[in-house]
């Protein structure tokens, strides 16, 4: 009988074996453990007539079906799991540590691999990971600014100048604007953000402050779990408040490369909040490749929506600094001299 082990023990456990998640292909796209590999005991239709036989027939008709589905495929299983897992240590899942992972590790240690089963399956791992991040100690620090101040690149200054951070844009695929998905890869779905969203903060050091940037709660199609964004309204700001031409220029080296049709299509998406006017102006200075007007009619749609958005966000302390130009080393040098004055939380 393969050991159990325990959701709080999933990383331990990933970092010495190989995790398999068993459960369908679907389930899996739906949200997973993260470095989890799936090997799908059953196919999406598979599961889903095993689950009409146990609900409409009987739990023992829906058992045979599963074994007829299964028991054919037994050889293909282990030699999955032998490219899956050549050192032939694994843990295995499902989803609530039942029937699916209990075959599967049968299965692949009578086959000679060391197995260990988590106790409770995805789903206790699930309520456990929602858990840490609602009780979790986090003593985090905002990075505000308008539209087009470079926080994203200020962050990144910060973590290769030592500090702890959580770029939650990179997490959502996504740069949390109507402009956010171009030049991104698809968006994950809510479930599988707020997995990944643990695992980053699960990796840090909860006795050391955490940066992350100021955004809404939906960053495109995903939104900040609860869990976190009660930690993000209640953190310390620090704002960067950066010259307006220079924002102007650093939305010009972000978006100006890409496809004139994608920054029309992101136009005409905001098109009834910014006005008719406004997206007939910003299409023709984009159709002259004059991306600076165009930048700027975006710019002064979200300045105004962002002082409204920050008041109904932020109830922590706020702080402002003024840099001349976006310089992100310098910027973030004087991000953690509010960190050395131990102000930020008194």
């Amino acid at each position: 009988m393969p050991k159990r082990f325990l959701p709080g023990q999933v990383f331990e456990m990933r970092a010495a074996r190989t995790l398999l998640d068993v459960r369908t292909p679907s389930e899996f796209e739906q949200g997973h453990i993260p470095g989890a590999l799936n090997l799908p005991l059953f196919s999406d239709a598979e599961r889903a007539e095993v689950g009409t036989l146990y609900k409409q027939v009987s739990p023992e008709q829906a058992f045979l079906k599963g074994l007829e589905f299964a028991g054919a495929r037994m050889r293909q299983y282990v030699e999955t799991a032998m490219q899956l897992a050549p050192e032939r240590r694994i843990a295995v899942h499902c989803w609530r540590g039942g029937q699916r992972s209990g075959s599967m590790a049968w299965l692949l240690e009578t086959a000679g691999f060391d197995v260990v089963t988590l106790q409770g399956g995805y789903k206790a791992w699930r309520h456990y990971a929602l858990e840490q991040l609602a009780s979790r100690p986090i003593r985090m620090v905002v990075l505000g600014g308008k539209t087009g101040s470079g926080k994203t690149r200020i962050l990144h200054a910060l973590q290769q100048a030592g500090e702890q951070i959580i770029d939650l844009e990179a997490l959502a695929h996504h740069k949390g604007s109507a402009f956010g998905a171009i030049g991104e890869a698809p968006q994950p779905t809510f479930e599988q953000f707020s997995n990944d969203l643990f695992e980053a903060f699960d990796a840090l050091d909860a006795g050391r402050p955490v940066w992350v940037e100021s955004e809404s709660k939906a960053i495109g199609k995903v939104q900040i779990p609860n869990e976190l964004w009660q930690h993000i309204c209640a953190a310390p700001m620090i704002e960067v408040e950066l010259p307006f031409e220079q924002r102007i220029r650093h939305l010009m080296e972000v978006y100006a490369g890409f496809p004139q049709e994608q920054l029309a299509a992101s136009f005409e998406r905001i098109g009834k909040r910014i006005g008719g006017l406004n997206v007939k102006l910003a299409l023709e200075a984009l159709a002259d490749d004059r991306y600076e007007d165009a930048a700027a009619v975006a710019l002064a749609y979200y300045d105004k929506t962002y002082r409204h958005s920050l008041d109904a966000m932020n109830k922590g302390r706020h702080f402002q600094i003024s840099p001349p130009e976006l310089n992100p080393a310098a910027i973030a040098g004087q991000l953690i001299e509010f960190l050395q004055q131990e102000i930020l939380w008194k």
